[in-house]
């Protein structure tokens, strides 16, 4: 890939999606996946698999693990492999894993954002944080506040 390339590149982001068990059942997740690749809102950059056993060893699935299990039609995501991923990022991913499960491990860009990071970059900024709220710890968070105003309420 040219710098120019690079230049134009959005914001690059990974995700790690565990599942219960060992063969996640991606019949709902897949076809979301690939229309956000369809609609050009992402281009998925490096797609792995791996499995946590129970006695917490982490395994990569190759191809034909992917093909026995059912899972996802990898085929689709053949040369998602920009080498972004290494061993050390899926040993590491492996680590957030429970035990018994399995998980996709998905770097990808936001090509909606391509244009806007490419300005910044011109205007001589940068892309320093990023972070994300789980929705878990947002409905968390909403339940307190709500309990707060719940118990203020009725000290009034």
């Amino acid at each position: 890939m040219s710098e120019e390339q690079l230049e134009e590149m959005g914001p690059i982001d990974y995700v790690v999606l565990e599942w219960k068990g060992e063969q996640p059942d991606a019949g709902e997740v897949q076809p979301l996946l690939l229309d956000l690749v369809d609609r050009g809102i992402i281009r998925i950059l490096d797609l792995a698999f791996i499995r946590k056993e129970a006695d917490g060893t982490v395994t990569t699935l190759s191809q034909v693990d992917l093909e026995r299990m059912k899972m996802l039609e990898a085929v689709l995501f053949e040369g998602a492999a920009s080498g972004l991923l290494g061993q050390d990022d899926l040993d590491e991913a492996g680590q957030a894993l429970e035990p018994g499960t399995a998980a996709g491990v998905l770097v990808y860009e936001n090509v909606w954002a391509a244009p806007f990071a490419t300005a910044l970059r011109r205007a001589g900024g940068q892309l320093v944080a990023t972070g994300h709220v789980p929705i878990q710890a947002m409905v968390a968070a909403l339940d307190a506040l709500e309990s707060e105003e719940g118990a203020a309420a009725s000290n009034d």
